[in-house]
């Protein structure tokens, strides 16, 4: 193979393979060509084009979530860098690990008129977990440079060792801290021309730095939670978005056979058990106004696991009604969500829960009892409204989420369509997926995209049609497998807005809320070789669903359309459905 004549390229490939990244994501351009033609024709490395570095940049956050290790992506100079901070951020908050490579121009030439040049030292400095400013190489500096006029062959040879230890303990760090911290790290590289000048043999030999994987282990601290529990008699697990197969088996199950604890999980917690409470705002929604019920219903202990909490509603009654005690438990972050933390433990949740268990003991009490027998109702509850209800997006969604094959990597949209998706059992065989620590509606078909590159396993996007056509550049990549699957529900706008509290059906509304539209999938389909199906009622959705999983020559989408105006109200209604007397 060939390598860059510039260290400062060889250097940034070789620690990249030496810490297992072999997945990079790159735009096109001019400045970051050292880069490109180093990572594209490495044997070890699998190399991506795709174009819109937003796309890009959510696209590699797609592979580092399946992959679980830091994948790269890597631009040119100027304001493709910007265009990265939307995913950057995402992966700030969903402890993703994407390694952002930002080729610069070099710094004689920031602000002084130069083209595609801006100032891009500290870019992402509030949602990066480290960032490396390196530093350019003395020996390929351009003669222009009135300081390298008068070095002297041995001086050279020295600035530029100085400069080739910075850049190497730079790069080590930035990498590093990817993985122990899992999260998102900038590097911005600058280069000067000539860009294209390759060698058959590496110049460089850049020194690897270990990693450094620590906990912190407060042993008293757990010795007193534990005693402390084991003297509660309600207490609630509140688990937010996990990655799959996150928390053992045999903890689950001792959480799940205490008479004493309601474990609550959220569709993006991947975890799913008869004995948990998965659908936390139907249990929650019917009680916001009951005092009594939310006597009830508030904990003496809160234990938080995992990331971000979709439903609101759990999170104001929880802030009003807080617990005496909030412990959270994570790796890397520590959310007080509920404004009474009182302790984060910064820990593997399953090294936890060993010390945690082997000092409690059981205690008696009706708390799971007293909220089982009203789980039973709303279930019950839930399946007669659906019976009697009109088409709308929650019948829509109750068709898809019951169609789903087993085994499937699934990623869900966020607004309604993750909300939607709370209200349903999902198989426990299914791996769920959300860009949940923005919560924006950006990236989710990119990400998608992404993990299903990579996955071994079918992927499924269900989205709402704001996000699907805010993100129709997804779809522009020569990598979508055959097997991939968009279900996009279209209600003609921000459907969700009509939920919430605001005049509706007015100009006003119409225009800059909803923001209603007449396009739906079927040019985007066409345009990007995807199958397109449409379903317009529950007949004709079951009917699109039977073969819609099945192997195909293209991807597919499948569009459906639901009544704009009736769906809040079927939402609103089923509610209240809770709250009627039998």
């Amino acid at each position: 193979m060939m390598y860059s004549k510039i260290p400062l390229a060889q250097t940034l490939v070789s620690l990249c393979i030496a810490k297992g990244i072999n997945h990079v994501v790159i735009s096109p351009g001019s400045r970051n060509a050292p880069l490109t033609l180093s990572f594209s024709q490495h044997p070890k490395i699998q190399a991506y084009s795709i174009v819109d570095e937003r796309c890009a940049a959510f696209f590699a956050l797609g592979m580092a979530q399946q992959l679980c290790k830091p994948v790269a992506v890597i631009c040119t100079s100027g304001s493709a860098v910007l265009n990265y901070y939307p995913a950057i951020a995402e992966a700030y908050y969903s402890n993703i690990p994407v390694v952002v490579i930002s080729a610069d121009r070099p710094e004689y030439l920031i602000d002084v008129g130069d083209g595609q040049t801006i100032r891009q030292k500290h870019i992402f400095k509030n949602h990066i977990n480290y960032e490396a400013n390196l530093k350019q190489d003395i020996t390929h500096k351009r003669t222009i440079l009135s300081e390298t006029h008068q070095l002297s062959a041995e001086m050279e040879q020295e600035l530029q060792q100085r400069v080739q230890s910075y850049n190497e303990a730079e790069i080590n760090q930035a990498l590093n801290a990817a993985v122990e911290k899992n999260g998102p790290v900038h590097i911005n590289a600058p280069f000067d021309e000539p860009l294209y000048e390759m060698l058959p043999e590496p110049t460089v030999f850049p020194k690897v730095q270990s990693l450094v994987l620590e906990e912190e282990i407060d042993h008293e601290k757990i010795t007193k939670a534990a005693a402390i529990w084991s003297n509660s008699a309600r207490k609630m697990v509140l688990v937010g978005t996990l990655p799959p197969h996150t928390i053992s088996k045999k903890y689950l199950e001792i959480l799940a056979n205490d008479p004493s604890v309601l474990v609550f999980t959220e569709t993006t917690s991947n975890l799913r058990d008869d004995k948990f409470f998965n659908k936390i705002d139907q249990m929650i929604l019917p009680i916001e106004k009951n005092e009594a019920m939310l006597d009830e219903f508030q904990p003496e202990i809160l234990l938080t696991l995992g990331g971000m909490i979709v439903s609101k509603k759990v999170k104001a009654i929880l802030r009003k009604r807080q617990p005496a005690h909030h412990w959270h438990i994570h790796e890397n972050r520590v959310y007080d969500t509920f404004f009474c933390l009182e302790h984060f433990f910064k820990i593997n949740p399953n090294h936890f829960f060993e010390l945690f268990f082997a000092q409690t003991k059981p205690i008696e009490s009706s708390y799971k009892s007293f909220w089982n027998a009203i789980k039973k109702e709303r279930q019950q509850k839930h399946e007669v409204y659906l019976q009697q209800a009109q088409f709308t997006d929650l019948k829509a969604f109750e068709a898809i989420l019951a169609s789903l094959p087993p085994s499937l990597i699934l990623h869900l949209g966020n607004s309604s369509t993750v909300r939607y998706a709370q209200l349903f059992e999902i198989d426990s065989s299914i791996e769920l997926f959300c860009n949940r620590g923005t919560s924006g509606i950006d990236g989710s078909t990119s990400t998608a995209i992404g993990t299903s590159v990579v996955a071994e396993k079918q992927t499924l996007l269900i989205t709402g049609d704001l996000s699907f056509l805010y993100d129709s550049n997804a779809l522009w990549n020569n990598y979508i497998p055959k097997n991939f699957r968009i279900i996009l529900v279209n209600n003609n706008g921000g459907g969700i807005f009509r939920i919430l509290p605001g005049n509706k059906n007015t100009e006003n509304f119409d225009t800059y809320f909803e923001t209603i539209h007449p396009h739906t999938g079927k040019q985007l389909a066409e345009m990007y070789h995807f199958e397109y199906l449409t379903a317009t009622d529950e007949m004709s959705l079951q009917k699109a669903l039977q073969t819609f999983y099945d192997v195909s020559k293209q991807p597919k989408i499948l569009e459906v359309f639901t009544p704009r105006i009736e769906n809040d109200g079927a939402l609103i209604d089923y509610f209240k459905f809770f709250n009627e007397k039998k």
